[in-house]
């Protein structure tokens, strides 16, 4: 069958992945978001359905010191004797931390604190064992992967950490996992820094401290040669088996708004590769073209490990099927207070906090929800009761465009803006008079956005803007672009109507 690259779009990045030996589960960092994590399940790999999140409550997450990009980085899942555990950093509050639950649908513990160095840290059980596994920098200043035996009840250390292994001399080791595989652990990391010259590599080893002996055709699995493809950052993989003995990748990578062009506007994504060892025990993953050592991983898969499945690539969001919690998050904090969401009357009731969208720190009333793909349309009716509410096309604080509804002395006001790093500029002010009601629309393109609202029954072309400034190359930061509702500080507005429709296509 073919299947479609990336198996889960938009802002997703980091996955990792592991099975109860029934259904495939997968999490993804979330950074300033709140819930944190993401959690998906799947029965075929391909099609992945979001349960929720792992981090629910602000006791387990708490973001008010994040900055943007900031707070959640890198999770772990893994699964042993019938209980799931999820270890990251919080680098903005408390370092390195895991959870755990027997209830995958249900809620998970209290952070259990794990004070070792380092960030994206994972687990290996393995002969009774817990091993934590993270990056950090040994004592002559060299980064390099670190091994240790913990308790994972308590996040007590059993051994000290060791220092097994210094990768390939690639920069930015991280994104460790260590597997037990037959007679061999394989170590494997990301190097290169998640951006283009993002790539995978491994070595292995007949014990968890290494000595680890390289894969002779590091980096296995990378797009940075690649001009010509969409696909670029290929790296930070997790490995797993499905039930007829096949093992897979997910990993994370970007696309491209256009071919050439440099600029990402969805995050880094999740993508699946299938994997493949060879007699001698070493693995490698993705295509292979001639003249080409590296795995590459391409937009259109093509594999027969997997039966013929409809791979859902286009989604249609409205405020009924969708929920606060899943697909919508919050910044920073949850706010039930000032936001209302009623799912069965398909409305939501905000009232503004003391910060705005424009705000590096704090919580707005805010919620927002990914852009997926790179075609469609988002759209929400506004009824203001006082001050400032929107929609926005969301990077970060920094980098967004709006169209908001604003009280004045002289009425109510349509206005676009741009808000492009230090330049932020009112490209459109429509004056609506008496009128405190439109809906406006936010269309998506490949490389623009397009504006539009309707007031009072007549439709207004609000015209185009470039999608470039909003892109992870000019914003910074390891987030994509959501679509947020906001209201402004001392303001008031309901929303309802909503619809976003976004299409691969």
């Amino acid at each position: 069958m073919k299947y479609q690259n990336p198996v889960v779009p938009g802002y997703f990045p980091d996955p990792s992945i592991t099975t109860d030996g029934n259904k495939f589960y997968l999490v993804n960092s979330t950074f300033q978001y709140f819930p944190g994590v993401t959690l998906f399940e799947s029965d075929d790999l391909i099609n992945w359905n979001m349960i929720g999140h792992v981090l629910t409550r602000e006791s387990q997450l708490p973001l008010e010191h994040a900055y943007r990009s900031g707070g959640i980085y890198a999770p772990t899942i893994r699964y042993n004797n019938g209980r799931f555990y999820m270890i990251t950093t919080n680098v903005s509050d408390g370092g390195n931390f895991l959870v755990y639950t027997d209830d995958i649908y249900g809620e998970w513990s209290e952070p259990v604190w794990v004070h070792q160095q380092g960030i994206d840290p994972s687990l290996l059980f393995a002969d009774d064992k817990c091993y934590f596994v993270g990056n950090g920098t040994d004592e002559n200043g060299k980064n390099g992967i670190f091994v240790s035996e913990i308790i994972p009840e308590t996040g007590e250390p059993v051994t000290k950490p060791v220092c097994v292994w210094h990768g390939t001399g690639g920069r930015f080791i991280e994104g460790p996992h260590l597997y037990k595989i037959g007679n061999y652990y394989y170590l494997m990391c990301a190097e290169g820094g998640t951006e283009y010259g993002h790539m995978e590599v491994y070595a292995r080893g007949t014990s968890p401290y290494g000595p680890f002996e390289s894969y002779a055709k590091n980096p296995f699995l990378t797009n940075r040669n690649m001009g010509a493809s969409e696909i670029q950052g290929v790296g930070h993989a997790d490995l797993v088996q499905d039930k007829n003995g096949n093992w897979w990748m997910v990993h994370l990578a970007f696309r491209q708004i256009k071919l050439y062009m440099q600029h990402h506007i969805t995050g880094r994504e999740t993508y699946l590769v299938p994997v493949t060892f060879d007699e001698d025990g070493w693995f490698s993953a993705g295509t292979h073209e001639e003249n080409r050592e590296e795995g590459i991983v391409l937009t259109e898969m093509e594999t027969d490990r997997l039966p013929e499945i409809e791979q859902q690539v286009d989604f249609h969001y409205t405020f009924g099927n969708t929920s606060v919690g899943k697909e919508w998050s919050y910044m920073r904090k949850p706010l039930t207070e000032n936001i209302l969401y009623d799912a069965a009357a398909e409305k939501v009731t905000m009232k503004g906090t003391d910060a705005s969208i424009n705000d590096a720190f704090g919580a707005p009333a805010f919620l927002a929800i990914r852009q997926r793909q790179h075609n469609g349309k988002t759209s929400v009716k506004i009824s203001l009761k006082s001050g400032v509410a929107g929609l926005a096309v969301y990077m970060d604080e920094n980098y967004h465009y709006d169209m908001f509804l604003r009280k004045t002395d002289n009425g109510t006001e349509l206005v676009k803006r741009f808000v492009i790093g230090p330049a932020k500029a009112e490209d459109q002010i429509i004056p609506m008079g008496d009128i405190n009601e439109a809906t406006v629309s936010i269309g998506i393109g490949r490389l623009n956005y397009s504006f539009s609202a309707v007031i009072d029954g007549k439709e207004i072309d609000m015209g185009e803007a470039i999608n470039w400034p909003l892109s992870t190359e000019s914003a910074g930061g390891f987030v994509g672009v959501l679509f947020a509702l906001f209201a402004e500080p001392e303001s008031e507005a309901v929303f309802t109507e909503f619809v976003s429709d976004q299409t691969l296509k």
